[in-house]
């Protein structure tokens, strides 16, 4: 065995005893984000009924179009917004 390998068992081993210490690693929206234990890489997301699950492929995609439609979504609220103020005056 290698060293990566051992690191990587024993980090596995404490998130097993004393449960994984996540952090935001992304914010999709303003309700979805997924998260990354800082010990053992273990990778999560918030699924439709707000409930933390692991982050697959198939959640990646759904992520990753959710992020673009709210984004664009987000930018034609603001563009509108804009809009209407300079006609306001």
């Amino acid at each position: 065995m290698n060293k990566t390998t051992n690191s990587q068992n024993a980090l596995k081993i404490y998130c097993d005893l004393f449960g994984h210490n996540y952090e935001v690693s992304k914010k999709v929206t303003s309700h979805v984000k997924e998260y990354t234990c800082k010990c053992c890489k273990k990778q999560l997301t918030t699924n439709s009924n707000g409930n933390l699950t692991e982050l697959t492929p198939k959640y990646r995609e759904i992520n990753r179009l959710l992020e673009d439609f709210y984004t664009r979504r987000m930018l034609y609220i603001k563009n509108k917004t804009f809009a209407h103020q300079l006609t306001s005056y």
